[in-house]
């Protein structure tokens, strides 16, 4: 009984962070492209934080530009591929809920981001520090959830 009140709990978490996600990642996306034309630039915070519209028909740091449908497919797959492992591994001792977290950062920024492949052909992307490629929510919290993981992953010496 214990176990499924958890596995219920570790599901909300995971839905929660997911919707969270892809919830302020289509918010802001929407703020910056109503306040922003197309490469135009606004200073936050001078000589560190700017805001600056692009589209980005690329994946991370704009690579592979104009490869049109594999970037659908490809995140496709990967969510499959990830909520497969949650769900097999919901019960087991290794899936601990900075997992599930990490997990659904990852799931939720990827979806983020497939929402705009599949209805605009490019990702929006408005956080730009000037010394780092433009990027947005999603990028941000795949990154966070994948340094988790990593961090998870490194052996604590003793």
């Amino acid at each position: 009984m214990q176990d499924a009140r958890r596995s219920q709990w570790d599901i909300l978490l995971f839905l929660s962070g997911v919707l969270a996600v892809v919830v302020v990642d289509r918010l802001s996306k929407c703020f910056f492209s109503g306040l922003l034309d197309l490469n135009e630039s606004v200073i936050f915070v001078p000589h560190f934080l700017y805001f600056t519209l692009v589209h980005n028909t690329g994946i991370a740091f704009g690579l592979f530009k104009d490869c049109g449908v594999v970037f659908i497919f490809i995140p496709l797959v990967l969510t499959g591929l990830l909520i497969y492992n949650i769900y097999y591994y919901r019960h087991s001792a290794y899936l601990s809920r900075i997992y599930i977290v990490a997990f659904s950062l990852i799931l939720g920024g990827a979806i983020g981001n497939l929402i705009d492949r599949i209805f605009l052909k490019y990702v929006i992307d408005f956080i730009d520090f000037r010394v780092w490629p433009v990027f947005n929510v999603a990028d941000s919290a795949i990154t966070i959830g994948a340094a988790i993981i990593l961090l998870r992953c490194i052996p604590e010496s003793k």
